[in-house]
């Protein structure tokens, strides 16, 4: 992003804190001594969800969700669907990984989530 007074900041990869840490840096000058910056995120991207659930799709991501809250958001799995594992792609990572079907595993902004069929 580009601000008056800060010029080009990159916020990709940062957290909240990290951000304003940065641009309280950029404004620093001899108009503004110790400015104090805030940095809210209005909206995050999007998870997708795949495979044997009954609504695929993309969903509005919510903080703190996990992968049976992204689960049932799109409707549950169908009775195809694994009840023991779940496949990720991480937003950056080139490929997906498996993980067990639990209510710890983070899911986060943009990830990519296949539900893979159980095996009979």
């Amino acid at each position: 992003m580009s601000l008056p007074l800060a010029g080009t900041v990159k916020a990709a990869g940062l957290i909240e804190a990290e951000l304003e840490q940065e641009l309280s840096k950029k404004f620093r000058s001899e108009y503004l001594r110790n400015p104090k910056v805030t940095v809210s995120l209005i909206e995050f991207r999007p998870f997708y969800i795949l495979g044997e659930i009954e609504k695929p799709g993309a969903y509005p991501y919510t903080s703190g969700l996990n992968v049976l809250g992204a689960i049932a958001i799109a409707g549950g799995t169908t009775y195809r669907g694994s009840n023991s594992t779940v496949l990720i792609q991480h937003a950056g990572e080139s490929g997906m990984r498996e993980y067990p079907l639990a209510s710890n595993v983070p899911i986060l902004p943009g990830d990519i989530i296949r539900i893979p069929s159980k095996f009979f």
